[in-house]
């Protein structure tokens, strides 16, 4: 299952059924999860553990440094759930020791060619990250998030859960759960709606959340007002619940 031409250091845990393509390059302290398929020219630096059933594409590079200037080759690590699909000259970089030393991703993530995790991000489980989008330090994406080709992401930011992000948008501030954002300098363009019926959201949640959406984006109301009225919409909607908690959490402040 392991290409003559590849390389895999001694130090390296492959599981059961793993494959490892040709030129691959595989280092020490890399642990890799059963049935999973490594293509060729890939490189997996460590620490770095990938869990069952992931599948990454020809000319990724998976758990190299950070692009931190602060890094000073301090232990740090990159953990990956079971069954991602990862596609052609994708970069996924550790964490750093000022950032918590560890990178991490998911279960059951779609990630197109030519994305950038940066150091110490956190992706979900069920998100999609189209091709050449990319993650600055530290972002964080919430479950079942969609980001389009080409949008990026700054450090920091959080996207919430069900989050759709439009292609080539900007992001530098963090966007609520369920709200789709577009255009170069992203901005609210109202939720997630279809991705939500395609996850079997009914009618009923789905007009909860554009309540939601209305008070925080469309009523002109200041954020203590809005922040009440969300509340009040909260004990009758777990969506909307979990909509104000990504507020009161939020460190950047909201895109709006």
């Amino acid at each position: 299952m392991i290409h003559p031409s590849a390389q895999v250091d001694p130090g390296a845990r492959l599981g059961a059924n793993v494959q490892v393509g040709a030129f691959a390059v595989i280092g020490p302290e890399v642990e890799i999860g059963d049935d999973s398929r490594i293509g060729p020219h890939c490189v997996i630096t460590g620490p770095t553990r990938l869990g069952r059933g992931n599948v990454v594409h020809a000319h990724a590079t998976i758990g190299n440094d950070p692009q931190d200037k602060k890094f000073r080759g301090e232990r740090t690590e990159l953990v990956i759930g079971d069954r991602n699909t990862i596609f052609e000259f994708t970069t996924i970089s550790r964490g750093t020791a000022d950032g918590g030393g560890i990178t991490r991703i998911g279960d059951d993530n779609w990630i197109m060619a030519y994305v950038h995790v940066a150091h110490d991000c956190i992706v979900g489980n069920q998100c999609i990250l189209a091709n050449n989008a990319t993650l600055a330090g530290h972002a964080v994406l919430g479950d079942w998030v969609i980001l389009g080709g080409f949008a990026a992401i700054h450090q920091f930011c959080k996207i919430g859960d069900h989050a759709f992000i439009g292609m080539g948008s900007l992001v530098n501030a963090d966007v609520p759960p369920f709200v789709m954002v577009a255009d170069k300098y992203a901005g609210p363009r109202g939720i997630n709606a279809e991705g939500l019926k395609r996850r079997g959201f009914d009618a009923e949640r789905i007009a909860a959340i554009k309540r939601a959406y209305r008070a925080l984006y469309m009523s002109g109301k200041p954020m203590a007002e809005v922040r009440e009225q969300l509340a009040q919409g909260a004990t009758e909607s777990q969506d909307v619940r979990l909509m104000l908690e990504f507020i009161e959490r939020s460190a950047r402040g909201l895109l709006r």
